[in-house]
């Protein structure tokens, strides 16, 4: 027999759009009136003043306007259309798109980049250094001052995230009791973890306290309660059974009638699966933020070679600085091609979260039988579980409640074959 549910009730809404979306969106249209408004001065001074590189660069930064165009009709698109059902995931992924395209104008860019400057290795042209060398600085200082103001949005180049579920779980507590101080852990070599107990401060023989004195017994918020007996485990006193998660009760001590009336409560909380900063991060704010990074990497290469050429007449350094920004350009692109592409082909964002998910069920005592992980938007990932279990207690429901914990999963389906 097969059962299956939404996490949520069947009218609920799609929107797995980022936490930043129209922050980060604002920050675009920003850098879009910046580049438009130094284009518009540069061709008309070019024009004015009869610089044919004046009005190039003018011409360069409309191509600037329009790649970051791209990110700010995405957010835009993404925004109008958030709550409209004919998208069966919500829009979350259409900045990913956008990501994906921007990625491969990029790379476009590099290898006309690349071809100019291998053409001008070739066949050398004259150069007018100063000129050029300005030109270079004003394209850096614009960029730099895009890059400031895109800053603050997810478009780092990867961080790693430590997964660890049971933070607060893992703090040992210390018990200051009649047979001496004890400290008590949930310690995870695996999982599901089991309690361990120690002696901090050895006790007088009078009071020596062996692992069968003590018993611990979690008391859950439904009224559910499970005793655990310790067993030596050479250095230390371990749980005799596993506990089950989730790991949300309160504890209490019993050192047996050789030390009543002691006994102590301790209170322990599962926390939330913590955020994780790749399934996060916002792919249309990274390519913007690579196409100002790659423009700015441009502008400080020809400013070397110019001044190579310049003051140390190696017109050659020109070309060659161009062919090492093509190639940083094309590894940047390469980059934003895999991972956005990842995305769009629904690539498990997270195989750590999938073991955490498989572990999680195992520890019932159940199989899962089938599990689907995908990315919606940034910040939120949709899975499809497939579970076997026997006990016909636990529902969808029931499942349902233990997946909460993974605070990015933003849209669960659960099957529960018996």
């Amino acid at each position: 027999m097969n059962a299956t549910t939404p996490l949520t009730v069947p009218d609920h809404e799609h929107v797995f759009l980022g936490e930043g979306h129209d922050r980060n969106a604002r920050k675009t249209w920003s850098v879009i009136a910046l580049c438009s408004v130094v284009m518009v001065v540069e061709i008309v001074g070019g024009l004015r003043f009869g610089s044919l590189a004046l009005i190039a660069d003018g011409l360069h930064m409309s191509t600037h306007a329009a790649a970051m165009l791209i990110a700010a009709l995405a957010y835009a698109y993404a925004r109008r259309h958030a709550r409209d059902n004919r998208f069966s995931f919500g829009t979350g992924k259409v900045g990913d798109l956008a990501g994906f395209s921007s990625a491969i104008i990029l790379a476009m860019i590099a290898l006309l980049i690349g071809y100019e400057a291998v053409d001008r290795l070739l066949h050398p042209v004259r150069i007018d250094f100063d000129e050029a060398i300005a030109i270079a600085f004003l394209g850096l200082a614009v960029n730099i001052v895009s890059a400031w103001m895109l800053s603050g949005g997810d478009h780092g180049h990867g961080h790693g995230h430590g997964h660890n579920n049971h933070a607060h779980e893992d703090e040992p507590r210390v018990l200051d009791t009649p047979a001496g101080r004890l400290r008590l852990s949930i310690e995870e070599d695996g999982v599901p973890p089991r309690f361990q107990v120690r002696h901090l401060q050895e006790p007088g023989p009078a009071h020596a306290l062996r692992a069968a004195d003590v018993t611990l017994t979690t008391v859950r918020a439904d009224g559910r309660q499970q005793r655990f007996a310790l067993r030596d485990a050479g250095n230390c006193w371990e749980s005799v059974d596993e506990i089950p998660e989730p790991h949300d009760f309160d504890l209490h001590v019993d050192l047996g009638a050789r030390f009543a009336p002691f006994g102590a409560t301790l209170h322990y909380e599962e926390p939330a699966h913590p955020a994780h900063g790749e399934h996060h991060r916002d792919h249309n704010m990274r390519a913007a933020f690579v196409h100002v990074a790659a423009d700015a990497a441009v502008s400080v290469l020809a400013i070397l070679g110019l001044a190579a050429g310049k003051f140390f007449g190696l017109n050659f350094m020109d070309p060659v600085m161009g062919i090492v920004g093509a190639l940083v350009i094309a590894n940047w692109s390469f980059g934003l091609v895999r991972d956005t592409g990842a995305i769009l082909l629904d690539m498990n964002p997270d195989r750590r979260l999938s073991h955490d998910i498989t572990m999680l069920v195992k520890a019932q005592g159940d199989n899962i039988r089938d599990l689907h992980l995908w990315r919606l938007g940034p910040g939120h990932l949709g899975a499809i579980v497939a579970v076997q279990s026997q006990d016909v207690a636990r529902d969808c429901a029931h499942y349902q409640r233990l997946l909460t914990r993974f605070t990015d999963l933003s849209h669960v389906t659960v099957e529960v074959r018996r």
